[in-house]
């Protein structure tokens, strides 16, 4: 078949109308487990905001820190304003932005499960330097495998859904990443909550428990099935027929299955990825996924996941008050990615992006009123007004949860042909993990200097993106992800970018694609 028609995406016709198949116990366990994945990156996300508030932890690592923390300071937003506290934060996203470029040439060469195992194993090793850290030295290179181990795991558990899903299901099975993400930023806030009395040692809890979903996810790695997708693209024709027969609990997957050899034909065809993916043709999917983890970070979530107990100390809680509300937004977070999953393939993408941006611009312009007209520099919040704050967090955290949060991964891992598939996700990751680096580094800086101006700030990105979204987002829900090209040639915009298949023309194969 080498050689034939096949167009930009490896296939040459849309098969979607003749794909059997139902949704079977196999894949969706099979995803559960990837999902775990999802679990270890939003651990992360929570522990760390939680730990570097503790006083034990602060006193051993960050004197200077904890000297403010315990005194009166000159500005209430400039407290926690430490850029040695900030990297250790932020470098472990550094490290996984490293990893994940490292990690795509794995994930297409050994397999979406090898990246996985590598990534579990990577964060066990991490976790365990940062329980027993006895300097500084030996914390940061904790959280640098750590970061290994999620740059490598990001990069291929969304790949690894989004290849076992059936197209109908895809978005809700895809988005079992996310709802892992924001369980394991929940169940870190509440270890937080409680470690947080076992002072001045608990934060070594806190760390070491980072162990525990990575250990499930390495475990689940080796048992795991690989994705037919991948079986296909190396060789193994017959083995990924098995394996997508048993996915999709039917003998009747020929459509299907011509689609991924078509497109496996082409991928192997491919000797540079990430060469290829600076072509013309796959224009529309590179800015998906530069644009759409940038703006994922730029809403600002992140700074509230990663500092929320720093957060609210700075706007006057006490330090249990404000573990107690770190975690409450956890719980929201969590609980809002469970209406994404139910309502993504039946509202579509575009809709829950636009509908989640509309409602994070109002709740950051009221945070930043309120905290202009009633927060100053040497006073705190008063009773009312912290809570009034807290809901309205609450309502964009929310917001972020059944929109941006999950969709910011699952558009990017849907829309890439399988020949750069590897190489766009390993793009998406880095994107994001550099913005998440960036944001992490400078945001107690920022929070110093721009004081209540920052929640505009997030907001103005948000208003961008927002826009962004409705003008040039195609709507992807229920179309095989083989078959996505044909979703940007129907497009208004991006149809005058990607390149048409003549009629008829069987020639149009492989050889003219790679010198196009």
């Amino acid at each position: 078949m080498a050689g034939g028609s096949f167009g930009p995406s490896g296939v040459s016709k849309e098969r979607a109308g003749q794909y059997q198949g139902r949704v079977t116990a196999y894949v969706v366990i099979s995803c559960i487990v990837a999902a775990t994945g999802g679990s270890i990156f939003g651990y992360d996300i929570g522990i760390s905001g939680g730990v570097t508030s503790m006083n034990g932890f602060l006193e051993k690592f960050f004197p200077v820190v904890y000297k403010n923390k315990m005194h009166a300071h000159e500005n209430n937003y400039c407290k926690y304003n430490n850029q040695g506290l900030a990297a250790f934060t932020s470098s472990l996203y550094l490290a996984g932005l490293v990893a994940s470029l490292v990690a795509s040439p794995v994930t297409r060469k050994y397999g979406r499960r090898g990246s996985i195992i590598c990534g579990g194993l990577s964060f066990i090793i991490g976790a365990t330097l940062d329980a027993s850290a006895v300097n500084l030295a030996m914390l940061i290179l904790g959280r640098i495998m750590l970061g290994v181990g999620i740059g490598f795991g990001n990069q291929a558990v969304p790949l690894y859904l989004s290849e076992m899903a059936p197209r109908h299901l895809r978005g809700a099975l895809n988005m079992m990443f996310q709802l892992a993400t924001t369980l394991g930023i929940f169940t870190a806030n509440m270890i937080n909550y409680g470690t947080e009395k076992l002072n001045p040692w608990g934060w070594r809890l806190s760390l070491g428990l980072a162990a525990a979903p990575a250990l499930v996810m390495t475990i689940g790695g080796i048992f795991l099935p690989e994705t037919p997708n991948s079986l296909i693209e190396r060789g193994l024709t017959e083995k990924g027929r098995e394996i997508l027969e048993k996915i999709r609990g039917t003998e009747n997957v020929q459509a299907e299955l011509q689609d991924i050899v078509d497109a496996s034909e082409l991928a192997n065809s491919i000797e540079h990825p990430f060469r290829n993916i600076l072509e013309r043709r796959n224009r529309s999917q590179l800015v998906m996924a530069i644009f759409m983890p940038t703006f994922q970070i730029l809403t600002g979530i992140n700074s509230i996941l990663f500092y929320a107990p720093v957060l609210f100390q700075s706007l006057g809680f006490g330090g249990h008050a404000a573990l107690y509300s770190s975690a409450l937004t956890g719980a929201v977070l969590a609980s809002s990615t469970v209406v994404s999953i139910m309502t993504v393939d039946k509202w579509g993408r575009r809709a829950l992006l636009i509908g989640g941006g509309i409602q994070m611009i109002i709740c950051q312009v009221i945070v930043a009123i309120i905290l202009g007209l009633k927060f100053s520099s040497d006073k705190g919040l008063s009773k009312s007004f912290s809570i009034l704050v807290v809901v309205v967090i609450c309502l964009f955290v929310a917001a972020f949860g059944w929109s941006w949060g999950p969709l910011g991964w699952t558009v990017p891992s849907e829309i890439f042909p399988l020949e750069t598939r590897s190489a766009g996700q390993s793009i998406t990751v880095a994107v994001n993990l550099l913005f998440t680096f960036a944001i992490g580094q400078s945001f107690l800086s920022l929070l110093c200097a721009f004081k209540f101006g920052i929640f505009l700030f997030f907001a103005g990105w948000i208003t961008v993106m927002t826009i962004f979204v409705y003008i040039f987002l195609p709507e992807t829900k229920g179309v095989p992800i083989e078959e996505m090209i044909f979703v940007w040639r129907k497009h208004w915009f991006w149809r005058t970018v990607v390149p048409e298949i003549p009629e008829g023309d069987e020639s149009y194969g492989t050889t003219t694609l790679r010198n196009e």
